[in-house]
């Protein structure tokens, strides 16, 4: 499974932690803030965080996050340590 990275989208920095089956647990500021899903590979879904299922409403955050996720490619320090 891929390691946690971190993204950047305007100013803010998100912690991303890959939970598999395109999950994502994203941390803002150092507390958890949302779980979002891939939907299509243009729209992401925010996740109910009792239930895990997903949120159907456009959220320009979530869209966001996916995007910088989906381009996100790692340093050679994190392949090297795989």
């Amino acid at each position: 499974m891929q390691e946690p990275f971190d993204i950047e989208v305007g100013k803010i920095t998100y912690s991303v932690f890959p939970e598999g089956n395109d999950m994502y647990t994203i941390f803002k500021n150092g507390k958890e803030h949302i779980q979002i899903q891939k939907d299509t590979s243009s729209i992401w879904l925010k996740l109910d965080y009792k239930t895990e299922l997903p949120i159907f409403e456009e959220d320009e955050e979530v869209n966001a996050i996916g995007i910088a996720i989906s381009n996100y490619i790692p340093t050679e320090d994190e392949d090297e340590e795989e």
